[in-house]
């Protein structure tokens, strides 16, 4: 009879952790807004929005290429 109290010495290599599929997630997530905020940070300086809409924008943009760096050096192998 197995000891339900033992703890295995080798991890199931079946059974994922919960947050991988997160990173999963995140990654094509974050892309997307980058591309999105950059767009519309290009087409609110063209058309002449207020300059707080492009900064916004801007911010966003770079928000997402630090979280995209951030992101990369944490998870890299």
């Amino acid at each position: 009879m197995a000891d339900p109290y033992r703890i295995p010495q080798t991890p199931d290599p079946t059974v994922q952790p919960d947050h991988a599929a997160g990173r999963r997630v995140l990654r094509p997530l974050l892309w997307t807004v980058l591309i999105v905020s950059a767009a519309a940070n290009g087409v609110s300086s063209i058309t002449g929005l207020p300059a707080l809409v492009g900064i916004g924008f801007g911010v966003v943009t770079l928000g997402c290429v630090a979280a995209l760096v951030v992101h990369h050096y944490r998870h890299r192998r």
